[in-house]
Formats: C-alpha cells, structure tokens, sequence
C-alpha cells in the first residue's frame, strides 16, 4: 500500500496532478504485487465502512446495496482468480474500489467517503494479523502436542543432560523434550498477547486528523470484531508497534524452532546416534548415495537470521518517522508476511520431524550411563551427611580426576574411600542417577510424572484460549 500515492493513469488523486505518474515511480512505489494478499480484508473493512456511511447518512440503502453487491463481485473474482487487474491499480485498495467503481457507477464513487488509505490499510492490516497470529498459535500448540505424545510414549528413558554442550547429569528423555514444549507455550501467550494488543479499529480516523462527516467508527469497529477504537487519529494511522511485536513474537518461535533443530542435528549424527528420522522428513545427497540428512532441523535453525532481519529491517524503519502517515510505512508488509509463511511452514515440518522420528533408546542411556555423571549426587550424598557442600565437591572431583588419570574406575575409587564406601558407590550403577532427581521440574521419574500432569493441564488451556477465527 501506499497512503496517498500515485497509480499510472486516473489515480484516486488525479485532479492535484496535471499529468500521470512515470513508469519509474510505479515500479519503485508499486505494492500490488505482495499487498493483494489483504484482499478479504480489505473488503470486509469496505463492507463495514459502507455499512457506518448508511448509519451517518452518506449512502441511502439503494447505494449501499449496489456498492455491497460490487464488493460481492469483486471478492468472488479476486478468490476465483478471475479479477483482471488493470496497469492503474497502484495496490489492492485502489484495484477493488476501481472495480467497484466500474460496477455500481456512480454509488461506487462514494465508497471511498470519510476514508483514507492511510486509515485503510492500517485496519486490513490488523484484521490480517489478528488472524495470522491466531493460526500460527494454533500450529504452536499442534507441535506441542506432538513433544507431549513422544514424552508420554518415552516412559522411563534416559539420555544425558548437556550443559557447555558436555555431559551433565541424566535425565528423563520426557523432561528433555517437555523443556521445548514449555519454551512454545511462552510463545503461545506472546501470540495470543500481541494479538491482544493489536486488536483496535483504526477505521475512521482518516489520512490523519479524523473527518468533518458523520463517521461510526465504534461501529465499524463492532462490525469487524475488533475489541477497541482508536483514541488519537494520528496514532491510529502511523502506529505499527503491533506489525514490530509480532515480528518480535514470530522471531522468538523462531529461535525455540531453531534451538530444537540444532539438538535433533546433533542426534541425527551417526557420531551421536540418538535419533533417527523418518526417510518422508529427511532428504538425501545429489552425490553420496549412504546420506540421510536433517535438512528440516537444519533450515528451523537457518531461517532463524532471516526472521530476526525482517523484525530488524522494521524497526529501523520506523525508529525516525515523524507523526503520522509516511510511505515508509509500506514496508511493514513484506517482513511480515515473509515471517508468518516461513514460521508457519516451519512448525509444520518440525512437527512431522517429531512425531515420525525414532529414538535410540539404548544408544541414550548408554551414553548417559557414564560414571562421571553420578559425580554430583556423590556430592550431595556427602552433603546430606553434613558435609558443606564445598568441600564434598572436591571430594569428589578430586576422585574424578584419580580416576581419568588411570589410577582405577571411579566406582572403585569411591567405595575405597573411607569418606564414601560401598552405599556411595552403588549411586553410580546404570540407571540409578537420574532416578534422584526429585525435586519440582527435576529431570527424574517422579517429578516429571507431576510435570507432564502440568504440562497436559497448561496445554488444555491453551487450546480454549485459541480464537475460532480472526
């Protein structure tokens, strides 16, 4: 879109001119190609427009029909395919009043009363985004469904917890993959937040300063399903902190899609051989024929710097705008739809990845099973004995160095000393260190039997919360 530009031929503000605009400014100023995507928008604030124009007198009712039939038309057009856009439809706001125009004559004329394309775009835009916001949440909570169907199938399996991308402590595989889905549900009430946020009519509000005629702008408001008006014309037309923060929200999803991707990489390795994909959602090499590579896991992560520029390339554009309406403007569209496609796409095809995919599950607790990774409830064993803490951590890492410099297996080491003994040493048998995790969110059976509870109770939740549309 636009504001108040040029189209080549008669323009919706030809009178000003005394001749067309040059085929360089509408090459360089044309927004048609990427802004017909708000067409159903764009009509439904038209419909609601007509309708507040009947209620301020503007229109009588045999107008206003024809005008409504027109839009009828067009939209029936524009979704067939069928609509012939003409060299003069600088964007989708003056190809649908053009075509109006042609068919209800002189009522199509008075649709663009008492409104501004400023105005205009900014509320097909919001209708765009409250929905687009709505639908990408609905794919969030789908992906969060899919992690909590393979916690609730992975039972008691373990694999080892990283921290500094080295061995930590073991955890349930539940708790490793319910870490993500907790991460997607912060995303969700940031969607459901922005969306929130967003949803105010600015309908209404003109190019700038309102109008002298006798608009309804809460009633168009109500008419769309918007759950406010605007307060400040100039506000109303300029704001676009709703397309910055869903930019924010959509490149934060991103980064979660992207974390997961490079875990399930890393997995998918045949040096670490936990997983293995689904040939239907891995790809092959043109020149290796042995390949199967992760190439879903590996774009979640690389379209990541492509979201975090589209919310970048915003903000800079509207860092130095002055009060009210600039062309500028224009460039919230493209970033935004670009980071709705890519997201929306990605969360799909990730969430394949999950579901089809097999674990390794003894490849996990064999990796995990690594008598290091008992070193810390050999700590707290000590601890809970009343050793301060600091000193039984160089207990054992004084025993852990022992044995990794040969001087014999850690159980070993532990049961000889007189400080540990036999009860210590049996905490470094397979299988029994990430049974002591306990406490709340712990990565252990008992609390995380409590968190999936949580976890399908938050989830639940979040699934009423979902709006049924835009």
């Amino acid at each position: 879109m636009t504001g108040d530009g040029g189209a080549r031929g008669r323009t919706l503000w030809h009178g000003r001119f005394a001749g067309g605009p040059s085929e360089e400014l509408m090459a360089f100023t044309v927004s048609l190609p990427f802004d017909r995507v708000l067409a159903a928008d764009d009509i439904a604030g038209s419909r609601a427009h007509v309708r507040g124009l009947v209620r301020g007198g503007l229109l009588d009712g045999d107008e206003a029909a024809a005008v409504l039939g027109a839009l009828d038309t067009a939209e029936h057009e524009l979704a067939s395919g069928s609509f012939a856009f003409a060299p003069s439809d600088e964007d989708i706001h003056t190809a649908v009043e053009r075509r109006v125009t042609e068919l209800a004559g002189p009522a199509g004329a008075k649709l663009h009363t008492g409104r501004s394309r400023n105005d205009q775009v900014a509320t097909d835009l919001r209708l765009w985004t409250k929905r687009a916001l709505a639908e990408v949440a609905d794919r969030v909570v789908s992906l969060q469904g899919a992690l909590l169907a393979r916690a609730e199938a992975a039972g008691g399996a373990y694999l080892p917890g990283y921290t500094h991308l080295q061995q930590a402590q073991p955890v349930l595989l539940a708790h490793h993959l319910l870490a993500h889905g907790w991460a997607l549900a912060r995303d969700v009430d940031r969607l459901l937040a922005a969306r929130a946020r967003g949803d105010v009519s600015p309908l209404g509000a003109g190019a700038l300063a309102g109008s002298s005629l006798p608009l309804d702008p809460e009633g168009t408001a109500a008419d769309l399903g918007f759950a406010a008006v605007f307060d400040n014309s100039l506000d109303a037309v300029s704001d676009r902190d709703f397309v910055a923060e869903a930019l924010f929200v959509l490149a934060l999803c991103g980064i979660h899609l992207s974390r997961l991707g490079e875990e399930w990489v890393i997995w998918s390795s045949e040096e670490v051989g936990f997983v293995t994909l689904d040939d239907a959602y891995a790809t092959g090499s043109s020149m290796l024929p042995q390949k199967k590579n992760p190439d879903i896991a590996e774009l979640a992560r690389g379209k990541t710097g492509r979201l975090v520029g589209n919310l970048t390339a915003l903000l800079v554009t509207l860092k130095g705008l002055p009060l009210a309406y600039n062309r500028d403007l224009q460039e919230d569209k493209e970033p935004l739809f670009d980071s709705v496609e890519q997201v929306s796409l990605g969360l799909a095809a990730v969430e394949g990845m999950v579901r089809t995919a097999t674990f390794d599950l003894e490849r996990m607790a064999a990796t995990a099973d690594t008598p290091a990774a008992a070193a810390t409830d050999l700590a707290e064993w000590l601890v809970a004995r009343g050793t301060p803490f600091r000193d039984a951590h160089a207990v054992v890492g004084d025993l852990v160095r022992r044995s990794l410099a040969g001087e014999g297996a850690l159980a070993d080491l532990v049961a000889a000393d007189e400080r540990l003994g036999a009860e210590a040493a049996a905490l470094i048998a397979p299988g029994v260190p990430v049974t002591r995790r306990t406490t709340r969110g712990g990565g252990g059976p008992v609390a995380v039997a409590a968190q999936l509870d949580r976890f399908r109770t938050h989830l639940a939740a979040d699934v009423a919360r979902l709006p049924d549309g835009g």
